[in-house]
């Protein structure tokens, strides 16, 4: 029992690290602070911070990236959830020079309006990276830039390009909005306390202006076309499930475009594009498994079934995709493919 207790004890004590000034970093909370002045020097230096921006930082931490903010920006608002670290952001600048030019904010980012911002700079809990770049995507008015520390990962998945391995949903959904350049490679020792991982500096640049399309019926156009990035799209699009979801989906626009919606009240219209694909940039990406034993065979499906089964792949055909595969496909080439669906009376939402 005693062996046992101890075990625990130190198991809690690996949790709290202990820091100058009696705060302690939560690892389960994912706390990691810089600690090496020349990172700092270089995050502040390469975020192109200019003397008139006002600079949204998230995870301030105990403030060792925000004093080189402030004496680069105009004014720098910072957002911590931890009650303790707004204590000692407070505490560290109150009675300084730069301290009528910090806000800091106690609250959950993810679940705050944001106010303007031309620059963001953020060291973040890894678990809320998809968020978060989503958030700020979705953010008006389009601010210049973010500079974002993730998990080296995570990072490469939204710098890739066609044909590389980490190349999936997320790659196409960010650089939808968004140019993204790789800035740093930072090892785990640059932290305190030190993560398990390596993490990579990236800057997201919004485009300008943004590329319209509905949001909606691009996610489950992807959710699609990358539930197995690797095979041909061929293949993928005579999946069963596929066109039966397909097929119900363009009977349903039909309808609301006839204006019969009394007769849409009297059948099952709801359709989940969901279904397909899981966590963002976590598809399945191999060539096996039993997708092909899933192909729609005209001798087993009704007449109206393999007619909309011809249309989806004459779409392809027209295009000259049939052959070609979402992990080699542009974010042009995803854009065409769906007008062409579009322009055929397929959608996907």
């Amino acid at each position: 029992m005693a062996g046992g207790k101890a075990k625990k004890e130190k198991t809690k004590a690996q949790q709290h690290m202990p820091y100058q000034g009696g705060i302690s970093f939560h690892k389960s909370k994912g706390q990691h602070i810089l600690k090496n002045p020349l990172l700092v020097d270089s995050i502040v230096q390469k975020s192109g911070v200019k003397p008139t921006d006002v600079v949204l930082e998230i995870g301030p931490g105990t403030g060792n990236l925000t004093k080189k903010l402030l004496e680069a920006a105009k004014k720098v608002i910072a957002v911590e959830i931890d009650p303790r670290m707004v204590l000692e952001l407070q505490r560290r600048f109150q009675g300084t020079p730069h301290s009528n030019r910090l806000t800091v904010i106690q609250c959950d980012v993810l679940r705050t309006e944001l106010p303007y911002f031309d620059i963001c700079v953020a060291n973040i809990p890894y678990q809320i990276s998809s968020p978060l770049t989503f958030k700020l995507l979705n953010h008006q008015p389009v601010f210049r830039a973010a500079i974002i520390m993730f998990q080296r990962e995570f990072a490469m998945r939204l710098v890739a390009q066609p044909g590389d391995k980490l190349y999936c949903r997320l790659t196409v959904n960010t650089q939808l909005h968004a140019r993204i350049f790789h800035l740093l490679k930072v090892g785990r020792n640059n932290f305190r306390p030190p993560p398990k991982v390596d993490s990579s500096v990236v800057r997201i640049e919004p485009r300008k202006p943004r590329i319209e399309v509905k949001q909606k019926e691009w996610d489950g156009f992807l959710r699609i076309c990358f539930n197995r990035k690797n095979k041909t799209l061929g293949s993928i699009f005579r999946q069963k499930s596929v066109i039966s979801l397909l097929e119900k989906n363009y009977r349903t626009v039909r309808a609301l475009e006839l204006g019969q919606e009394d007769s849409l009240k009297q059948a099952d219209t709801k359709v989940d594009f969901a279904s397909f694909g899981d966590e963002e940039g976590m598809e399945m990406d191999d060539d096996g498994g039993e997708d092909d034993e899933m192909e729609v065979e005209d001798g087993e499906a009704d007449e109206v079934q393999s007619e909309f089964k011809d249309k989806v792949l004459g779409v392809l055909k027209e295009g000259d995709f049939e052959e070609k595969r979402s992990s080699k496909l542009t974010l042009q080439e995803f854009l065409y493919l769906l007008s062409l669906f579009n322009k055929a009376g397929i959608h996907f939402s």
